[in-house]
């Protein structure tokens, strides 16, 4: 936005990228027509432009907002140390688990950015910069700092936990294939708890009730 100029209202801009998303939603990143966001916005097109010049800043800046706003596959913050590790990734993997199954704009999006990604690979880039790497450094920072947790290398081990659940979530609800490859969330992620903290380490948890 060039200087002098006004910023769009709070109100405004979740306006207009509401009326993204719905666009995005209903045609894809390709069919996608601005002019159909502007109506839906009910502000001008030089307005729309000014802030979002092209489809690709309006479908960045909704990524954004998701990560802002959904706890999908990211971290907000390191939790204390204090907490019990194996609690801790439990009660984060189902929470991603629940937010998915919960909100089902957010496979769809997720279908839009897998199914253009070979055209529009920025797309994809934008979801990994703003949702899946700070999610992937905050755990690797988590996995360094808690001193109850002794792992060779935290880099991979959080890629292998944060990986695990997104092909969890791929196989059963973007590709729609649960039924083709069963396999129940609580048995994925307490042997996923094993096989990152070891089993001495999520001995305790695993023998509690959910």
């Amino acid at each position: 936005m060039k200087s002098g100029e006004r910023e769009l209202s709070p109100e405004k801009t979740a306006t207009i990228l509401n009326g993204a998303m719905q666009e995005f939603l209903e045609h894809g990143y390709a069919g996608a027509r601005i002019d159909k966001i502007v109506a839906a916005a009910g502000v001008s097109k030089a307005t729309v432009y000014r802030h979002f010049p092209d489809k690709e800043t309006l479908f960045t800046a909704l990524i954004q907002r998701m990560a802002n706003k959904k706890e999908l596959f990211r971290l907000q913050n390191i939790p204390s140390l204090e907490e019990d590790p194996a609690t801790f990734l439990k009660r984060y993997a189902l929470g991603m688990l629940d937010n998915v199954e919960s909100d089902p704009q957010i496979l769809t999006f997720l279908r839009i950015i897998i199914g253009e990604s070979a055209r529009f690979p920025e797309l994809a880039r934008a979801f990994v910069r703003n949702i899946e790497k700070p999610s992937l450094d905050l755990l690797t920072q988590y996995l360094i700092k808690h001193p109850q947790i002794e792992v060779a290398d935290p880099e991979v081990a959080a890629r292998a936990f944060i990986g695990t659940i997104i092909h969890f979530v791929i196989l059963r609800n973007v590709l729609q294939s649960g039924d083709i490859v069963p396999m129940d969330r609580d048995r994925l992620l307490n042997s996923l708890l094993k096989l990152v903290l070891g089993k001495s380490q999520s001995e305790e948890l695993l023998s509690s009730p959910n």
